[in-house]
């Protein structure tokens, strides 16, 4: 969709912005009765306990406005969750809780970010990056990561950053590819994020979906880990992907006090509080035992061999991903160059939804022709799905 024929009074900055592909892909989906796995969100949900804890939380009156930070449990329980798995000395008062990532990665970039500012992202990208960087008044400079391997070119890394860069935006585990960047990756963004003064913005919502055979071995690496970044970063991440509770929105940002401020302050204008009464039932999910963790971790990565067996079948050779829920295709295999027509055209061809990751790239030829499938599905739905994309071939 064309933004501007559809909205004559919206800002040139936002412009190039319509319909999200998302918004499209489902609609698509219920009017055809295809199996959806563009829209990533589980169809199942998350642990009894959550879930059991946010009645709770209801039937106990806390229901009103939360404090603006957060509630107390949460911003602890990100905290001990922190320390926990990855050595990360976080101070409580150094939390702060948004209305689910999308919004933390807002605030942090309109916080941050002055007009004319550069923020480097790695490309494709999560849609709503371009748009927040484009309501900051800041200037896109990206970095493609390629299939089949979706690695990061040093070279191409290094041209992206400028005098003018302010921001550093990293996604990993990476949505749409699935790919997991190495520790000497994150150590190579770290180093130039130093040597241009910028800050680092990461988003690791996935952190706990990663598979034992990537090459970390199922082991998150936070950017705040790394040698020189923990005073120049800013962690992002949430409950809707660990717990299966997307509906919830309920994310969290952490690091140095003076940083966390800054986003603090655009967040209380933004939606001032949000998700009452989920934050403490998520704070209770933070603390379950390691083995929930990994035991989830297990069945999805089931979920992807399920799929991926499926995508085979069907004439397609699927770049397996080391994490999050995605997996990505090459099209241009079946005949297809026009990833967005091809993923147009699936429900009649195979009865399923996919989405074309052309749409998060600014180079319009680096992915044109590759789609993401969801695999956060119940395997019955997966095996049906697998059976569907079998007509594929033919």
């Amino acid at each position: 969709m064309d933004p501007t024929v559809r909205t004559p009074f919206l800002v040139e900055r936002m412009r190039g912005f319509g319909t999200t592909i998302f918004a499209e892909m489902t609609a698509l989906a219920q009017r055809t009765g295809a199996i959806n796995l563009g829209q990533g969100f589980p169809d199942t949900d998350g642990p009894t306990a959550v879930l059991e804890a946010a009645v709770a939380a209801v039937r106990g009156g806390r229901n009103q406005y939360p404090p603006g930070p957060g509630v107390p449990e949460l911003r602890e329980a990100v905290a001990t969750h922190q320390r926990h798995w990855y050595g990360l000395d976080v101070e409580p008062d150094a939390v702060l809780v948004t209305a689910g990532a999308t919004e933390a990665i807002a605030a942090c970039l309109l916080a941050l970010v002055e007009p004319g500012d550069e923020v480097v992202l790695l490309e494709p990208y999560y849609d709503s990056y371009a748009a927040a960087v484009a309501l900051a008044g800041g200037v896109r400079r990206t970095c493609v990561l390629r299939g089949p391997d979706f690695a990061l070119d040093e070279a191409e890394l290094r041209a992206a950053f400028s005098e003018r860069t302010r921001v550093v935006l990293v996604n990993s585990p990476h949505n749409p590819t699935g790919t997991v960047l190495t520790r000497a990756e994150l150590e190579l963004i770290g180093r130039l994020a130093v040597e241009h003064g910028a800050i680092v913005v990461t988003d690791e919502v996935y952190e706990h979906l990663l598979f034992s055979d990537g090459p970390t071995g199922g082991e998150h690496v936070p950017m705040a880990t790394l040698p020189g970044l923990a005073d120049r970063t800013l962690t992002i991440s949430s409950a809707g992907k660990t717990f299966s509770v997307t509906g919830w929105k309920v994310g969290w940002v952490h690091g140095p006090r003076e940083l966390v401020d800054a986003v603090r302050t655009v967040k209380q204008f933004v939606t001032f509080v949000a998700s009452g009464p989920f934050q403490p039932a998520v704070a209770l999910g933070l603390g379950l035992p390691d083995e929930v963790f990994v035991e989830g971790a297990a069945r999805l990565q089931a979920a992807r061999d399920l799929l991926c067996e499926g995508l085979r079948a069907a004439g397609l050779t699927p770049a397996v991903p080391a994490g999050t829920y995605f997996v990505t295709v090459d099209a241009a295999q079946l005949g297809y160059d026009d990833g967005l027509d091809f993923c147009r055209r699936l429900p009649e061809l195979a009865g399923v939804v996919g989405v074309p990751v052309r749409v998060f790239h600014d180079d319009p030829d680096a992915g044109s022709s590759l789609v993401r499938f969801a695999f956060c599905k119940r395997p019955e739905v997966l095996h049906e799905a697998a059976e569907r994309l079998s007509r594929l071939r033919g």
